[in-house]
């Protein structure tokens, strides 16, 4: 777990789960490129917090390809390469069936699927071609339980992360010859913003008795793994997806 040396660029650094990898890359000697969409502040408090020194924020809409050609350019421009991408950058929208218009059904898909799988193949695409260059690589995606237990309110963010899940695995295929190893960290529910309202009242209880520890993960044990996954000894996990659920959803 030594990333003294290597650059890190980590979508979605500002805060929850971004923001703990981070922190932790940081702790392990790695140059952190802290990416944020639209919150400049807190990914300036995250960079705050990390360890080290020659950190950098970064602004890009993952949506947007030619936004994220200048956030590679950038980085490339500070540092002159990318050890590590982490594909952490995500959005979730509720659109029951049942109960939007089919505009609002059309938009969730198309903002979701932008987001969360198009993006990240982007992305993928940019930095993959400076590793393939540099002859070294490892790309580490943040996927979700939901890839694989489904998203009854919000499908297009389970099929975003199946199809990502999917995508990440062809890679690790693709890549490996060109020593680029690729995995994929799935958790549950986890104590982050994004989940605040979810983890309230009745509603928190209930997902909180899904696992046997009867809780829900820290941001700090999905980002463990994220790290594990990135560090020197693990090429031959290359395709592997972890799942961070705490046995809440067991699959064989």
């Amino acid at each position: 777990m030594d990333f003294a040396g290597k650059v890190v660029l980590v979508t979605g650094g500002s805060r929850g789960i971004g923001r703990a990898i981070c922190q932790q890359f940081a702790q392990h000697g790695a140059q952190v490129v802290v990416h944020y969409n639209r919150n400049q502040a807190a990914a300036e408090e995250t960079a705050a917090t990390l360890a080290g020194q020659n950190h950098h924020i970064a602004q890009a809409e993952m949506a947007d390809p030619k936004a994220l050609e200048r956030l590679v350019a950038e980085v490339m421009e500070k540092y002159g390469r990318i050890d590590i991408l982490v594909n952490n950058a995500g959005i979730y929208k509720e659109h029951p069936l049942a109960e939007v218009s089919f505009a609002a059904w059309q938009a969730a898909w198309q903002q979701t699927l932008s987001v969360n799988l198009v993006g990240v193949a982007n992305l993928s695409y940019l930095v993959g071609q400076q590793m393939i260059r540099q002859g070294y690589g490892r790309i580490i995606a943040v996927s979700s339980r939901g890839a694989f237990r489904g998203e009854p309110t919000a499908p297009a963010y389970g099929a975003s992360k199946a199809g990502l899940n999917a995508m990440s695995q062809s890679l690790a295929k693709y890549l490996a010859p060109y020593n680029i190893f690729v995995g994929v960290v799935a958790p549950g529910f986890v104590e982050t913003d994004m989940a605040a309202e979810h983890l309230a009242g009745d509603t928190g209880n209930a997902i909180r008795s899904q696992s046997p520890l009867n809780r829900v993960a820290t941001p700090d044990e999905v980002a463990y793994p994220v790290l594990f996954l990135a560090a020197e000894g693990t090429q031959f996990l290359t395709g592997a997806i972890v799942d961070v659920n705490g046995a809440s959803y067991l699959r064989t």
